[in-house]
C-alpha cells in the first residue's frame, strides 16, 4: 500500500473568517480531503494568533469559533484532522531546534515581517520574528509535502523548505521539502480596491457570517469610476468587483461586464446587487452548517480530541528522530 501524502495548514483564531480565507485556502482543504492519497491535518493556530494584539479573555471563544467555521465551510472529520496548535506540544519544542539552525538575519529580511512592524508598529515583539520558524515546525513535525496556503505566505513555506534542507544536510536525511499549494483565489482583493482582503483590515472583508443586506452594504463602498473607458482597469475598486464577479459568478459573467465597460459603459449597482446575491448564496449554507454544531458542543469537542490524538501521535514520533539525529537522546 502506498503511504498517504501528508497535508497541513492552519488559520489564526484572530477574526471571523472572511470569503479570502475561504477561497485563498479553504477551498484547496476541501478539494485535498476529497483525495484518497492524501492525509490532511487542519490547525487552528492559536499559537500564531498571539503575536499580533489580542484580548485574552475572548481568545479561547474565537479558537472555538475558528473550529465551527472549519466545520461549516465543509472540512470532514471523517476524511481530515482537526485540532488546535497549542494542544500538541511538539510543534513548539522543534522550533526552539530548528531555530538553531537558521540565521536570523533571513528572518528580518522576510517582507511578512517587515510588513507587520509598520503594521503593528507598537506591537513587534520576538515572536513575531519567530513566527516563520514556528510555522517551518507546524508544517516539518508532520513532514507535510503539500501545504494549501495563500500567496503572501509562499515566504514562509520558503523558510520551511531551507530548513529542511539544513537539518537534512547537517543530521541526515529527516524532512521532505513542502510544496505550497496556490489556490485560484490565493490572493484576494480587498474591498477598499487596495492589497490584499485581510482580517486585520475590517474594512477589507466580506465575513463569512454576513448576511446578505450586510454584504450588499459592504460592496456599496467598493471604489468606482464611471463605468466606461477604452482599457479595462489593472487596479482599484473596480478590478476587485471584476475579480470577485469571475469568482462567485464565473469567467463569462466577467467578460460580459468587461465588454459594457469598454463600450456601452457598466452600471455598478446591478453589478452589486447580482453579486452580492451570488456570495450570499454560497455563504447561506456555511452559516446554516455553523449553526448546526455551535449547538452540539460536545461533538466538537470529540473531534478536536480525535484529531489532537492523531496529530500528536505523528508529532512524537517526528520529535524522537529529531533529537537523536541532534544528539540529544540516545538511539540506543
Amino acid at each position: 500500500m502506498t503511504e498517504k501524502i501528508r497535508v497541513f495548514s492552519g488559520i489564526r483564531p484572530t477574526n471571523i473568517l472572511n470569503i479570502g480565507n475561504y477561497l485563498g485556502a479553504i477551498k484547496g482543504w476541501l478539494e485535498f480531503q476529497e483525495r484518497p492519497d492524501l492525509d490532511c491535518l487542519y490547525s487552528a493556530v492559536d499559537l500564531h494568533g498571539i503575536t499580533s494584539p489580542y484580548e485574552s479573555k475572548k481568545y479561547q471563544n474565537q479558537i472555538q469559533e475558528l473550529v465551527l467555521e472549519y466545520l461549516a465551510v465543509g472540512i470532514d472529520p471523517n476524511k481530515s484532522h482537526i485540532f488546535i496548535q497549542s494542544q500538541v506540544p511538539e510543534h513548539i519544542e522543534l522550533a526552539y531546534y530548528l531555530s538553531t539552525i537558521y540565521p536570523v538575519s533571513r528572518l528580518e529580511q522576510l517582507p511578512t515581517y517587515k510588513d507587520k512592524k509598520q503594521e503593528q508598529p507598537r506591537y513587534i515583539n520576538m515572536g513575531l520574528l519567530y513566527y516563520p520558524v514556528l510555522m517551518a515546525a507546524d508544517i516539518l513535525i508532520y513532514k507535510a509535502k503539500l501545504v494549501p496556503v495563500g500567496k503572501d505566505q509562499l515566504p514562509h513555506i520558503e523558510v520551511a523548505r531551507e530548513m529542511a534542507r539544513s537539518f537534512n544536510k547537517s543530521f541526515g536525511q529527516t524532512f521532505p521539502e513542502p510544496q505550497a499549494h496556490l489556490m485560484k483565489g490565493a490572493y484576494i482583493p480587498s474591498l477598499t480596491g487596495e492589497g490584499k482582503m485581510s482580517k486585520s483590515k475590517p474594512d477589507s472583508f466580506i465575513s463569512l457570517l454576513d448576511d446578505l443586506k450586510t454584504i450588499e452594504k459592504k460592496l456599496a463602498k467598493v471604489p468606482t469610476d464611471n463605468g466606461h473607458d477604452k482599457v479595462l482597469p489593472k487596479e482599484g475598486g473596480v478590478l476587485s468587483l471584476l475579480n470577485f464577479v469571475e469568482l462567485f459568478q464565473g469567467l463569462e459573467k466577467k467578460q460580459e461586464y468587461e465588454k459594457l465597460y469598454l463600450t456601452t459603459g457598466l452600471q455598478y449597482g446591478d453589478l452589486k446587487k447580482d453579486l452580492a446575491k451570488s456570495i450570499y448564496q454560497e455563504l447561506q449554507p456555511i452559516q446554516e452548517k455553523r449553526n448546526y454544531y455551535a449547538d452540539r458542543p460536545k461533538e466538537v469537542a470529540e473531534i478536536l480530541e480525535d484529531g489532537r490524538k492523531y496529530a500528536s501521535n505523528i508529532a512524537r514520533e517526528t520529535l524522537k528522530e529529531v533529537k537523536e539525529k541532534m544528539g540529544l537522546t540516545s538511539n540506543g
